[in-house]
């Protein structure tokens, strides 16, 4: 059924790759990838997957606010070796951004560990004693008057890390209501745009990306 142009999703859904193995969707900013705490947050990306679908296992998320692609495995086997992927960094991540100010350095490397600012959560902060390692890479694509349009490759997989790591370099992303100013877009302007791995069944190399909604 891999992108079969008579499958037709349903409203709410986007479905950019489905095989007996693996579904890959377009999440949309401000749905959840996965049920949250009270009735009022059941609806996500993975309950509008299984709705159409049956089984989808987690293997990684993105934040509410950011909208783009997110694997979901469709068997406990693929699962564990899609974790396993992400786990050992084997999988490709590219993610559009839109910043706050002007960009100098056509490329650069954030690489600042990472915790939770626990009297502030669900913020994240930059701790040199107790963090994580986190690193992202960024690359220019565009410069404005005000704003920097870059792409964003994060090695590492911390949460919120691209939106601290751009923060903690002066340049948070437009419309962060956590690390910026949420009154200079209408959403986070932080969009997962493409991925490639390894099929967990076949190895064949897969390589996709989407639009932003």
């Amino acid at each position: 059924m891999s992108n079969s142009p008579l499958y037709q999703p349903p409203a709410g859904l986007e479905l950019v790759y489905v095989d007996e193995h693996i579904a890959v969707a377009n999440k949309a900013s401000g749905l959840l990838t996965v049920p949250g705490r009270g009735e009022d947050k059941a609806d996500c990306l993975q309950s509008r997957v299984t709705a159409a679908l049956g089984l989808a296992l987690v293997v990684h998320r993105l934040d509410m606010s950011t909208s783009g692609l997110v694997i979901f495995a469709r068997h406990s086997d693929a699962q564990s070796k899609l974790a396993r992927a992400f786990q050992e960094r084997k999988v490709e991540k590219q993610y559009d951004a839109i910043v706050e100010g002007i960009v100098t350095e056509d490329e650069g490397t954030v690489d600042l560990p990472l915790r939770c600012d626990w009297p502030n959560r669900p913020r994240q902060m930059v701790c040199y004693e107790w963090g994580k390692p986190a690193i992202t890479r960024y690359k220019v694509v565009e410069r404005g008057a005000k704003v920097t349009q870059v792409h964003l490759f994060p090695v590492t997989g911390r949460s919120h890390q691209l939106r601290v790591h751009m923060q903690a370099i002066g340049h948070p992303i437009l419309g962060d209501e956590l690390y910026g100013d949420p009154t200079l877009a209408d959403s986070l302007c932080l969009h997962a745009r493409s991925l490639r791995f390894d099929h967990p069944a076949t190895g064949e190399s897969i390589a996709l990306q989407c639009n932003r909604h």
